[in-house]
């Protein structure tokens, strides 16, 4: 059971802080309630300038700091003050014995480890540097003794203790347990930020694999409205918004978000110097793609796949948003708009609906080596992201026929577009936009039929296409099926124990096939 809510005052206080914002307020706040203030190095030097009257932590150890600052707290009289149970006489006899005062509020924040590492080029040693020891042990201290000793580990809960302190001359329990919760998170996120960064830099030094254990140690980001559903809570951790601004709109859904990830999955399979690609999704998977000159036109081209599905769905553009394209777009309701940026003649007109969300995405901010995970009832599924998409460039042509060289383009372009369907996936498609997208069936077959079935109903011919299988054909059907559909050419992974069935069955209608030797199931 935790403690009963005992009031417990505040004496004397150690203030060691990286973050010094609202530093000099709370040591003045302190200072007035009449609590002595010791603090460490640039810590004390702050509030001096401040003109508070501080301790040094070296007095209270009668030692110096040392190896250039790496050992200063790391002392009984520290820890000793810290993590003495002032109701235990055992503990305030050592304390007598050892003259060593207790410390009843602990104010540190870390050095900043994850800023340091998240700079381009950070030498390995200055990374070092920055894992602090002392800090952590300090926090760890005194939220272990919570009890007795209050933890502020950030400034945000500066002016709250502060508040309570003067109006109730000490803290509570419960204030002191919500404060030891937070501290133990932040320790908890700063190793999990070491472990992973040295994780990356020892990761070619050794064999790839997966690591022993899996810490997840991200800050909440933002509260959502709620989940996928409305009986569902929600929230977002992490850094994603590092790396997507939004720049006009309501606040982003869970399934805004989910969707987003998938639209920025893909579209950085595109790269937008060769030319310009736009994605409409819809439920996270592609709807229809396009390429041109313009965005304007690969986003017609993306939409003439599926007119049916883009109405409050995501466009994502490889290249910046203008006029003309947002012009196209506004004729219809999307949730979600994304690119790189958008033009100021773009937001003039995207802004005129307030619903409509705006996002500008840096695509030098979005580690694609991250890890993927999945929860499970008891643990999660860990795994390397499907990054590969230059398969064309080792692959093999199986069948008697070669695919001519704007095949081979279209070729490309399919096997680019269909990892990011839901499998089964199927995808016709010509060398500059998606014709027929079949997704999620239970059997590739079926799957060749939807397409089929959803590009008749809306008019879309394709005759001459190529068709893009995200793993093998089983048997020959799904194959002829596709030919009979007007497909001309044929991109699979290969694998099956029926391949040679389905490779005499393209030799025997004439059409190439190329194996890439990879699959790219997305369930």
């Amino acid at each position: 059971m935790p403690p009963t809510d005992t009031l417990r005052p505040v004496a004397r206080a150690l203030l060691s802080v990286s973050d010094k914002t609202g530093l000099v307020d709370l040591g003045k706040g302190l200072a007035a309630l009449g609590v002595e203030l010791v603090a460490s190095g640039g810590t004390a030097t702050a509030l001096r300038e401040a003109g508070l009257e501080v301790a040094d932590v070296a007095d209270l150890t009668q030692s110096p700091e040392m190896l250039g600052g790496r050992v200063k707290t790391l002392h009984p009289k520290v820890h000793g003050g810290i993590l003495a149970r002032r109701d235990l006489a055992e503990d305030r006899a050592d304390l007598e014995a050892n003259a060593i005062g207790t410390i009843d509020l602990v104010v540190v924040n870390l050095y900043p480890f994850e800023e340091t590492v998240a700079q381009p080029g950070v030498a390995y040693a200055d990374a070092i540097e920055k894992i602090d020891i002392g800090g952590p042990s300090m926090v760890r201290s005194a939220a272990k003794n919570h009890e007795y000793v209050g933890v502020l580990s950030s400034p945000d809960d500066y002016e709250s203790v502060l508040a309570e302190l003067r109006a109730d001359g000490g803290l509570s329990a419960t204030t002191r347990r919500h404060l030891a919760l937070k501290a133990f998170r932040s320790t908890a996120r700063y190793d999990a930020a070491i472990q992973q960064w040295l994780g990356e830099e020892l990761a070619d030094e050794h064999e790839a694999t997966l690591p022993p254990s899996f810490i997840v140690g991200l800050p909440k980001a933002a509260d959502l409205r709620y989940g996928e559903n409305p009986h569902q809570t929600a929230a977002l951790y992490g850094g994603f918004l590092d790396a997507v601004e939004q720049l006009h709109g309501k606040e982003l859904s869970y399934n805004n978000l989910i969707d987003v990830q998938a639209a920025l999955g893909m579209i950085l399979d595109f790269d937008p110097g060769d030319r310009t690609t736009v994605g409409i999704l819809k439920h996270n998977t592609p709807c229809g793609v396009g390429a041109g000159d313009s965005p304007v036109e690969a986003y017609r081209r993306a939409f003439e796949t599926d007119p049916d599905s883009p109405f409050g769905g995501i466009i994502v553009s490889n290249r910046p948003f203008d006029r003309a394209l947002a012009e196209e777009v506004d004729q219809i309701f999307t949730e979600v708009l994304v690119a790189p940026s958008f033009d100021e003649a773009a937001l003039e007109v995207l802004r005129q609906k307030k619903n409509r969300r705006l996002l500008a995405f840096d695509p030098a901010g979005i580690n694609r080596a991250e890890y993927e995970w999945r929860r499970v009832y008891g643990g999660v599924l860990l795994q390397q992201p499907d990054a590969s998409v230059q398969e064309l460039e080792g692959a093999k042509v199986v069948t008697k026929v070669e695919p001519s060289e704007e095949q081979r383009i279209a070729l490309d372009f399919a096997w680019r577009v269909v990892k990011h369907v839901k499998s089964n996936a199927i995808l016709f498609a010509a060398a500059d936009r998606t014709l027929g997208i079949g997704g999620g069936a239970t059997s590739r077959v079926d799957a060749v039929h939807n397409a089929v079935a959803k590009a008749a109903r809306v008019g879309v011919s394709l005759k001459g296409s190529v068709l893009a299988s995200d793993a093998f054909f089983p048997f020959p059907d799904g194959l002829e099926a596709a030919v009979e559909a007007g497909a001309r050419a044929i991109i699979q992974p290969g694998g099956s124990n029926r391949d040679e069935l389905v490779v005499e069955a393209a030799d025997r209608l004439g059409v190439p096939m190329i194996f890439t030797g990879v699959r790219h199931f997305r369930h």
